[in-house]
């Protein structure tokens, strides 16, 4: 239908209102495109307090250590894609304020190197530099950057000031580059040190029409890769990445892990406690939808070490309890892992009362009196079928608790991923 003014009407009026009404319309369609994007986490580290000191014979205080006019280049294995994206930086355990000279993210081509013409500088308000005060955390305003699924991306910092280390995740599992001075855009760069751990930033998030929901893996070093091969995201999670990332029916969907080398259920020893950490690690987690729970072992291995923290298989459940409960209230789905056999680890990290512990906790997980939206029996998947109560041989990385490569693919491959559509 042709627009005609009405009888009288100035034509310059007549327009105008036209041109109005045609600006509204084309607004509204972008609303409406806006509305269609969804964000959801890529990646996750969870943070822990670089200054933590474990009250186990063995376990050394951390050696002091701060960084100056230096430029740190993480890189990171993200699971799902988009065409925006933001990064947080978190300053959640230190006792100053923390001041970055910026923030960039690029495609990774592997090492300290990058794909230069995709380097992004990251902004925070505005600003292209960023202080976060102690306790805090935040996220960068949103980009636009062109990233794929399943691919590496590197997050260089730049830190001017003389700045202790603080919050940090220290099992990376992936070889992170430091060099002296500015090389926020540097397409390489020779290390003068290297870190196998995260400093500040514990998060990516990505914006896409596609976005459809997080799997967030949360757990203690089993979760977190330990064992794992450096480099090549080989740890359960990123095995089920790959897996839900092939699978058209689960398009939309990405796979994050949060777990922490140590991390118990109800002490805080190595990373906040399990039933403390539950609320930001998952529940706080963009676009969460699922959780795959998998901790206990290490309360009952290091109860052995200092009985003063020793609990019970009751304790243990009832920590898991918790968790399950708190993602039920906010319309998460939680699924419970059994504990991995773990006969053969030095006592008196393993012994007949912890194994009697494992199995009351793995037997309560089982009967799903939690009332959980599922269970994934890990132990099945990777126990000896001569010795239950140890790990495959072909599964096992040497220390008799945590699985090798092939051994964290199979925990993928236990998991059913008719539960996520």
């Amino acid at each position: 239908m042709r627009n005609t003014p009405p009888k009288n009407a100035s034509p310059r009026r007549f327009f105008s209102v036209v041109a109005v009404a045609c600006l509204a319309a084309c607004l509204g369609a972008c609303d409406d495109a806006d509305d269609a994007r969804k964000s959801q986490a890529t990646w996750t580290a969870a943070p822990q307090d670089y200054n933590e000191r474990v009250p186990i014979e063995g376990f050394p205080p951390p050696t002091p250590r701060s960084f100056q006019d230096q430029s740190i280049r993480h890189v990171m294995r993200v699971s799902a894609g988009g065409d925006k994206v933001r990064v947080r930086v978190s300053n959640l355990f230190g006792a100053t304020p923390l001041t970055l000279g910026g923030v960039h993210i690029a495609r990774s081509t592997g090492g300290a190197s990058i794909e230069a013409s995709t380097d992004t500088p990251l902004r925070f308000n505005g600003q292209a530099s960023v202080t976060v005060s102690a306790g805090q955390e935040t996220w960068s305003d949103e980009a636009s950057f062109s990233l794929p699924a399943q691919t590496d991306v590197a997050v260089t910092v730049y830190v001017p000031q003389a700045t202790p280390a603080a919050t940090e995740h220290s099992q990376g599992q992936q070889t992170n580059a430091i060099v002296s001075g500015n090389a926020l855009g540097a397409a390489t760069f020779t290390p003068t040190q290297t870190q196998p751990s995260y400093s500040w930033v514990t998060g990516i998030d990505v914006s896409s029409a596609d976005a459809r929901g997080v799997i967030v893996a949360f757990g203690d070093s089993i979760t977190d890769g330990a064992a794992s091969t450096v480099d090549v995201a080989h740890r359960y999670p990123d095995f089920l990445s790959r897996r839900v990332a092939a699978d058209p029916a689960l398009k939309g969907f990405s796979v994050v892990n949060q777990g922490i080398g140590g991390n118990r259920v109800l002490n805080a020893t190595i990373g906040p406690k399990g039933v403390d950490r539950f609320e930001r690690d998952v529940l706080g987690t963009t676009g969460v939808t699922h959780a795959l729970i998998l901790i206990g072992i290490n309360d009952i291995g290091f109860g052995g070490f200092v009985p003063a923290q020793a609990v019970t298989a009751n304790d243990i459940t009832a920590g898991l309890q918790s968790m399950v409960d708190q993602a039920k209230a906010r319309d998460v789905k939680v699924f419970l892992g059994t504990l991995l056999p773990f006969k053969g680890t030095a006592a008196p990290y393993f012994s007949e009362e912890s194994e009697a512990k494992r199995q009351a906790v793995n037997a309560w997980i089982r009967a799903n009196t939690a009332r959980a939206q599922g269970i994934i029996d890990f132990e099945a998947a990777t126990r000896d079928p001569a010795d239950p109560l140890r790990l495959r041989a072909e599964y096992d990385s040497g220390d008799h608790l945590h699985p090798n490569d092939v051994g964290y693919e199979a925990m993928a491959q236990a998991i059913d991923l008719s539960a996520f559509r």
